[in-house]
């Protein structure tokens, strides 16, 4: 296991979008299924139900229905109580927000090295974590080899 999702990438699974984004969301979660290359954390899966329930009113039945066929298909990591401190750390050292920072603290702690994100920069370093934001074609030959097709 090597990535995981923010959960923009989550939403644009289900929110239909003008553009691309959509797409190539459903097929990074393909990916993530049949190669085994990716674990979704579960503070992931919590903010995504909470925007796709508040912000876009997806009925919480469809994004329960969701959030147990990715959790068959994909394991799912949970923070630990040590995250929390590494996070309150990613936010001194890195000024970024505290659940973004939360989030990193948790993925390094699963010993991930990338986390796909639109919301945070691109390229950028947390920790042993790589920001990459999947959606940028620039970014698409380094995607291949973090979930090959």
């Amino acid at each position: 296991m090597n990535c995981t999702f923010d959960s923009n990438v989550l939403v644009y699974v289900i929110v239909k979008l003008p553009d691309h984004r959509g797409e190539r969301a459903r097929d990074l979660l393909n990916r993530s299924r049949s190669g085994g290359g990716a674990v979704l954390l579960l503070q992931t899966l919590g903010e995504f139900a909470h925007v796709a329930m508040r912000k876009f009113g997806i009925a919480a039945e469809e994004v329960r229905s969701r959030v147990t066929s990715w959790r068959r298909l994909i394991p799912v990591h949970a923070a630990g109580p040590e995250d929390l401190d590494l996070a309150l750390r990613f936010v001194s050292d890195h000024r970024m927000g505290f659940w973004d920072a939360y989030l990193c603290a948790t993925a390094s702690r699963a010993g991930l090295q990338y986390l796909l994100s639109e919301d945070m920069q691109d390229g950028r370093r947390v920790g042993g974590l790589r920001i990459v934001n999947p959606f940028r074609p620039e970014n698409a030959a380094l995607i291949d080899r973090i979930l090959p097709l």
